[in-house]
């Protein structure tokens, strides 16, 4: 990894340079805290017949949402920055198949849902050790996970068919897709599904592989959960990883604490 791309990724961290990593490169706002563990899962998208059950309201998303007293580490933030909070009309694609997945990079509910809540996470950088060279100890200050996570509640089957338009547009877009978020565009050259989470009645994992500067490929990941009539989206990257491509893991501890919460 050259300095000059360090140093670049450093000066651009909140905006990455990419809009897909840029959306999710959660912002300041009402602090709470969240954990760093990393994800582990059982299937790459493990379908449940539960019912859907009754849609939550906006009122009772903001109940059920992440907070400070939920997590142990990181910050939460409760009103999301403007810049992450991007409107669903902000985001295209070359390939209409390919729009829920830029859709939950992004941050934007699938579908119609009924009701909607957003919230950024930010873990803590690792301090470097004592005689770490400059360009590393730049690099281990990027070495930090941001997640925007978006709540959604859907009336009557909504939920289940925007899992299995998110599952369907992973397998038919494996190849990539070019998305455009608040006018930047970036290229998705790769899809991948990994490993889902437990603990809802269907879930979903998701790596974008995006081109980003100096020939790097970035990792971004997406892991959706449907809890009956919400889904549970977050998006994740790692500032580092923008820079050198290295792949990073979903903090499972932030991704459970929010599905524990959900009725």
């Amino acid at each position: 990894m050259r300095t000059s791309a360090v140093r670049r990724t450093a000066l651009a961290a909140s905006a990455a340079a990419l809009a897909l990593l840029a959306t999710a490169c959660g912002g300041s706002g009402d602090e709470d805290k969240a954990g760093d563990s990393k994800g582990e899962a059982d299937s790459t998208a493990s379908a449940s017949a539960a019912p859907a059950g009754k849609a939550l309201t906006a009122a009772e998303l903001e109940k059920v949402a992440l907070a400070q007293a939920d997590v142990k580490s990181g910050k939460v933030a409760t009103k999301v920055a403007a810049t992450d909070d991007i409107a669903k009309d902000q985001v295209k694609t070359d390939d209409a198949a390919c729009l829920p997945l830029a859709h939950a990079q992004a941050g934007v509910a699938q579908a119609e849902p009924a009701a909607t809540v957003k919230r950024s996470w930010t873990g803590e950088p690792v301090k470097p050790a004592e005689g770490t060279s400059p360009e590393e100890a730049l690099l281990a200050g990027l070495d930090v996970d941001k997640m925007l996570i978006n709540l959604a509640s859907y009336e009557g089957g909504g939920a289940e068919e925007a899992m299995k338009g998110l599952t369907a547009a992973a397998e038919k877009c494996a190849g990539g897709f070019t998305a455009t978020v608040s006018g930047e565009k970036a290229e998705v050259v790769e899809v991948a599904t990994t490993a889902a989470p437990e603990g809802g009645d269907e879930a979903s994992a998701i790596t974008l592989t995006v081109a980003a500067d100096e020939n790097v490929k970035a990792p971004s990941k997406i892991v959706v959960v449907r809890k009956g009539a919400t889904l549970a989206s977050f998006s994740a990257v790692n500032l580092a990883a923008v820079a050198t491509g290295e792949d990073f893991e979903v903090p499972a501890e932030v991704v459970d604490a929010q599905v524990g919460k959900l009725a």
